[in-house]
């Protein structure tokens, strides 16, 4: 070949785009004739990434720690065939730890005019809104010697909702439900429960419980069975002030509040009654109401997958008014938040007659295990001091549970993994005892 062809051949292939030239091989090429004619033709055979078609399908939602499958459609309108590295770009939350150079990334090849698809496996580690980035597709010729780079943007959205551990507890609880319904012979009767029907006494019942009237115009006993009260509001408050960020063994304290609350939205739905959710810090976070049974748990269920606690002191004369403003009629309203002295006692004391004049308050809190494990060190000088810094702050948090019962409120305080069904079992015995 004469120089000014060679020269032609290195000026276009100093023209080629990023990725396919790498300016150093200029003074290689220069003497290697050949080389340079290999890597013009393999740049030449390889399929343009530009033209490339890319569609998504898949999955929109996943619970936190299952696996979301996301199709990536790839169509190859050129006459070459595409044989190509592709990237699949996600936030680093979507994947876990050190499994996302093999997840996002795959190796394709198309014939002409043909479409491939291919599935990225998508593992949340976070909630929330997952975003596709971008798709990086690296064209290479049959020689593999250089290759084409481009980008494609193509959206997609995965929601990875909370993951409701607790519902391993939902039998158990349902069971007890049936129970205080009067379906099963175990018949309960509290202060405001509702009379059902009539049925011969056996021994072991209630005498309070005759029909008198009943037992006259029949040869036999009659007593009475009851239910408790269906179609109570009960209106779920979550707190996502910077108390909601401290964390309790591996999550979250707002993450295990919305287990909790995930758990007796399901049981008390499954009662009859309705339940709306309020999430507040200085202002609303997330509301949903007015859902009936069948919806109400996938509404909150989409609503807390985007919570995040917020790095502020929660307002709570705000939280206060806002839930006064939400629950108009007489409901039960469960507040998850802290029983820590200083908010408790500044902020949320001084408004809690408001809440309790005009409805039943019960306050669930989530325990720290890392301070019921200091409690019973011993052995070593710092283990002393562990032991009665753990003793000293669980005594504080029991006094300022003690300060909200002398309110009237109900206080629920447990560890991460019993607070769900602690929870449960107080709404089933304000229920039984007719306190809704």
């Amino acid at each position: 070949m004469a120089v000014t062809g060679r020269a032609a051949l290195l000026a276009a292939l100093g023209s080629l785009p990023v990725g396919i030239w790498d300016p150093s091989w200029t003074g290689l090429l220069a003497v290697n004739t050949p080389l340079a004619l290999a890597c013009a033709c393999d740049a030449a055979l390889a399929a343009p990434v530009r033209r490339l078609g890319l569609t998504r399908s898949g999955d929109t939602s996943v619970r936190l720690g299952d696996t979301a499958d996301i199709t990536l459609t790839v169509s190859n309108p050129s006459s070459r065939p595409l044989r190509a590295h592709l990237r699949d770009a996600w936030p680093p939350s979507s994947w876990q730890p050190g499994t996302e150079i093999t997840a996002s990334r795959h190796h394709i090849t198309i014939p002409p005019g043909e479409r491939r698809r291919i599935t990225t496996h998508l593992r949340p580690t976070r909630r929330g809104d997952h975003r596709a980035d971008r798709v990086t597709i690296r064209s290479y010729g049959p020689l593999r010697l250089v290759a084409r780079q481009g980008t494609h943007k193509v959206s997609w959205t995965v929601r990875s909702l909370p993951p409701f551990t607790s519902r391993k507890h939902l039998p158990a609880k349902l069971a007890r439900l049936r129970e205080l319904d009067g379906r099963t012979s175990a018949l309960t009767r509290g202060e405001g429960t509702e009379f059902d029907s009539l049925r011969e006494y056996v021994p072991g019942d209630d005498t309070r419980s005759i029909d008198w009237r009943a037992t006259a115009r029949h040869s036999a006993v009659a007593v009475r069975t009851w239910r408790p009260e269906r179609d109570r509001h009960i209106l779920l408050v979550l707190d996502t002030g910077r108390t909601a960020a401290a964390r309790v063994g591996d999550t979250p304290r707002l993450d295990a509040a919305m287990d909790a609350a995930l758990l007796l939205a399901a049981l008390a739905s499954r009662a009859g009654d309705r339940v709306d959710l309020l999430a507040y810090d200085r202002r609303v976070r997330a509301l949903v109401q007015g859902r009936t049974a069948r919806d109400v748990l996938p509404a909150l269920v989409d609503a807390m997958a985007s919570l995040e606690p917020e790095l502020i002191e929660t307002d709570a004369r705000g939280l206060t008014a806002t839930a006064l403003r939400t629950a108009r009629r007489r409901s039960l309203i469960v507040l998850l938040t802290t029983l820590d002295p200083a908010p408790v006692e500044e902020g949320l004391l001084p408004v809690l007659p408001q809440l309790t004049q005009r409805h039943s308050v019960l306050i669930a809190s989530v325990a720290d295990p890392h301070i019921a494990r200091m409690a019973t060190a011993r052995g070593t000088t710092a283990g002393v001091y562990e032991a009665a810094a753990a003793a000293q702050a669980q005594t504080e948090r029991h006094r300022t549970a003690e300060q909200l019962r002398r309110h009237g409120v109900t206080i629920v305080d447990a560890m991460p993994q019993d607070l769900p069904a602690a929870l449960a079992d107080a709404y089933l015995t304000l229920k039984a005892a007719g306190r809704l």
